[in-house]
This record gives C-alpha cells, structure tokens and sequence, in this order.
C-alpha cells in the first residue's frame, strides 16, 4: 500500500502561480510513474495535466504545456507541480496519483481556485 498526500492548493488570481507537492509513501525507487490529475467540475472525468516517469520523462497535457512544470525529488519521494499563467479554466480538484509494482494510488485531492 502507497499512501498518497497531496498539498499546495488554494485560491490565486488569474495570471499567478502555485505549487503542489504530492508526497509517496514508498521510496521512488518502487515508483514507475508520478501524475497529476485534475477534475472540475465534480463529477467529470479525470483529465491527465502532467506525468512524469521513472527515467525522467515527462509529458503533458496541451493545455498546459509551456504553464506547467512538473519535477521529482526522490531524496523526499515527492513530486512537484510548478503553475504558472494560472487561467480561470485551471480551476479544478487535483489529484495526485503514484504507479508502483502494478497498482496506481490517488490522493484525496486539492483545491485549485483560479479567479478572474
């Protein structure tokens, strides 16, 4: 089992920045892949925003692509979302989720208010 904590969420006005962190449970060495996820409203789908892999690869979403950064620490387990030119359309719950030995685990979430 991954316990999954996500943090850094809030309100922000529209052209601001913010910084989630979501910390793993288990050592990133047993990790595949590290994502964010985000949903609004509740009750959508969840859209991948960012992803990046065990080697260091990275992608991401079109919409975000050039706003967002998202990075690793594995000394902390932690991976990081960097977000940047924040828009009204960011406004959304994101979800952290950890790949490991198979199974993916999500976090419980954090609030992202973008206002305009």
């Amino acid at each position: 089992q991954v316990q999954v904590a996500e943090s850094g969420g809030g309100l922000v006005q529209a052209g601001g920045s913010l910084r989630l962190s979501c910390a793993a449970s288990r050592s990133t060495f047993s990790i595949n892949a590290m994502a964010w996820y985000r949903q609004a409203p509740a009750g959508k789908q969840r859209d991948l925003v960012a992803r990046i892999i065990s080697g260091g690869t990275t992608n991401y979403a079109d919409s975000v692509k050039g706003r967002f950064t998202i990075s690793r620490d594995n000394a902390k387990n932690t991976v990081y979302l960097q977000m940047n030119s924040l828009k009204p359309e960011d406004t959304a719950v994101y979800y952290c989720t950890v790949d490991s030995r198979g199974r993916t685990y999500w976090g419980q979430g954090t609030q992202v208010t973008v206002s305009s």
